[in-house]
């Protein structure tokens, strides 16, 4: 972490994004690397209202304020629907005859940068409690997280993924790499909610 000032925020490199995220290891190309850890520095630094979180508060939040009451957090999920992607591409590969154009270095990107808008749209209440923030309920992390990668020269391609992965991209025809994370990323949801139904039966 680069050394800041007294009251001065810190700032998040790709060294300490990849202790959060591994997978941002995995794009070959340094410059995108750069380019998403710089990205999340923003999100985590300017998120939660604006007064930022730190990266122990960030790994506390849950997975989904959606699910219940289930044991997986956000940075988990994250780091899940990025190794799934990786798995995914891998089998793929090898099923079709023919060769799918899967561009990796931005699924994996795609993959970590999906759900970078929730720092902003997470804030926290009094009692400290995570909660979904006023601008959260304003502008959903899909579009503050495309806002965000655009500022930073994040390529269309990524953004798409960051664009469609959710339900606001289903009116659109999504991209492979899209598709690949639509589908990881609501395999954790849809158990999330599954095993948060049950416990909530116990």
């Amino acid at each position: 972490m680069t050394t800041m000032k007294a009251n001065e925020p810190a700032v998040y490199g790709v060294k300490e994004i990849a202790k959060l995220f591994p997978s941002l290891m995995k794009i070959k190309q340094k410059s995108l690397r750069e380019k998403v850890a710089a990205v999340w520095n923003e999100a985590i630094t300017t998120g939660c209202g604006g007064k930022g979180w730190t990266l122990a508060e960030l790994r506390a939040v849950k997975f989904t304020l959606l699910a219940g009451d289930i044991d997986m957090k956000f940075v988990e999920h994250l780091n899940s629907c990025a190794r799934q992607c990786i798995a995914i591409t891998d089998v793929l590969k090898r099923a079709f005859r023919c060769s799918i154009p899967i561009q990796r270095d931005y699924l994996i990107a795609g993959a970590l940068l999906a759900d970078v808008g929730k720092p902003l749209e997470f804030d926290k209440d009094a009692s400290g409690k995570v909660i979904q923030g006023k601008f959260g309920q304003q502008v959903r992390h899909p579009f503050s997280g495309v806002a965000l990668a655009y500022k930073h020269g994040i390529p269309g391609e990524v953004m798409h993924i960051i664009a469609t992965h959710s339900h606001e991209g289903d009116k659109m025809e999504r991209s492979i790499e899209s598709i690949i994370f639509h589908h990881a990323d609501f395999v954790d949801f849809d158990i999330a909610k599954l095993l948060g139904k049950r416990a909530a039966k116990k």
